[in-house]
């Protein structure tokens, strides 16, 4: 028997139900969080005088997207052709796949793209270059080309000068293929805990993007569109006057992780939007047992936190389970008792979803499936 796929299951609840209503497990976005969090961001970059592309590998949701499309973003951030695909059918029309996509049958799917959206794909290999040079025969117009640069995360990308022109050589030679520009995203400076720590950072990243912009400015080139900059490093990149383009993701729903960063002071303020609904199904003299285990949210950066209840801890999770524990074993939930859980990591608990429900008070206002869930490449 073959599972039908996420958008034809039924809707876990209806809209206009009470949260009551909602079964748990269940992601669920607080939508004045939500929208407040939409609006700092559009207006940081419009003040600011930057480019939104938001990442959508964080929520992966085509409603998601248009609602940040229409709050002022130019398009999205995806991480493979599958979120690309995704998007692209529910009307995103500019896309940049922040990653090295080298299959062939890959390329060709995004060449297709074309007909939909604007599409654009980072490379940081020549051999790569020459399978995209190939796939865009299908292309019905450019494939816009930014070259990656490895500032600091050694993880993709060319770590110097020389490599950066002959890429940009390589993809010169291809008549579909249009160099757009650089991707110098700083993945792992996200997560450092000091402001100070992630300026440091971007700052050596803004040391190799000089040394590519010197470069390029004796070939007579024009660098294009420098983009990156996530939701822990934003400011620092808008500030350097370098990039043009910034791609946040994390900051419309926030996270456990996130929320142990500390923040320029200067810079907007992003609240948790993004909870687990999971209710106590056990409850023993020295612990309750809820329904929220391995399989309803993602602890690859640690354990979640339970949402306005600092004297609980949840930990010892198992495919369906996770115990929360409690110092004064009074304070333990009841059975049947709800609580809200801060995911350690937003984007692979979305990604466990099929989808998400949107409550403003104690309303169910939007569900929104998660077209982009999963493991498709």
């Amino acid at each position: 028997m073959t599972h039908p796929s996420a958008i034809e299951r039924p809707a876990p609840v209806a809209i206009g139900a009470s949260l009551a209503e909602v079964e748990t497990p269940a992601l669920l976005v607080d939508l004045d969080a939500f929208d407040r969090n939409l609006t700092a961001m559009a207006r940081y970059a419009r003040e600011g005088g930057i480019r939104l592309r938001p990442h959508g590998k964080t929520h992966k949701c085509v409603s998601v997207a248009r609602l940040q499309v229409e709050s002022g973003a130019i398009g999205l951030c995806c991480q493979k052709p599958a979120e690309a695909e995704a998007f692209a059918a529910g009307g995103i029309k500019d896309l940049l796949v922040t990653n090295e996509v080298v299959a062939p049958a890959k390329l060709r799917r995004l060449a297709r793209l074309t007909a939909q959206a604007r599409i654009g794909i980072c490379v940081d290999n020549r051999d790569a270059v020459e399978a995209l040079k190939s796939a865009s025969a299908e292309a019905s117009g450019p494939i816009d080309v930014y070259l990656e640069l490895d500032v600091g995360a050694a993880r993709c990308g060319v770590d110097n000068a020389a490599d950066a022109l002959r890429l940009l050589d390589a993809v010169s030679a291809g008549d579909r293929l249009r160099f757009a520009g650089i991707q110098a995203y700083q993945g792992g400076a996200q997560h450092l805990r000091q402001p100070a720590e992630r300026r440091a950072a971007i700052d050596v990243a803004l040391r190799l993007l000089a040394a590519v912009f010197e470069a390029l400015k004796a070939r007579g080139v024009d660098p294009g569109v420098i983009t990156g900059g996530g939701t822990g490093t934003f400011p620092f990149e808008t500030s350097s006057g370098a990039y043009d383009e910034i791609q946040p993701g994390s900051y419309v729903f926030m996270d456990r992780d996130y929320g142990d960063n500390l923040w320029p002071q200067d810079a907007p303020r992003f609240e948790q939007s993004l909870f687990l609904l999971t209710g106590v199904m056990s409850r023993r003299a020295r612990w309750a047992v809820v329904d929220a285990g391995h399989k309803t949210h993602s602890i690859d950066s640690g354990m979640p936190v339970v949402a306005g209840r600092a004297d609980l801890a949840y930990d010892n999770p198992s495919d369906e389970h996770g115990i929360i524990r409690a110092a004064d074993l009074d304070a333990l939930p009841r059975l049947g008792e709800r609580l809200r859980l801060v995911p350690g990591h937003c984007d692979p608990t979305v990604n466990l979803w099929d989808w998400i429900i949107g409550i403003r008070g104690d309303r169910v206002e939007a569900v929104w499936p998660i077209e982009a869930r999963g493991g498709s490449s």
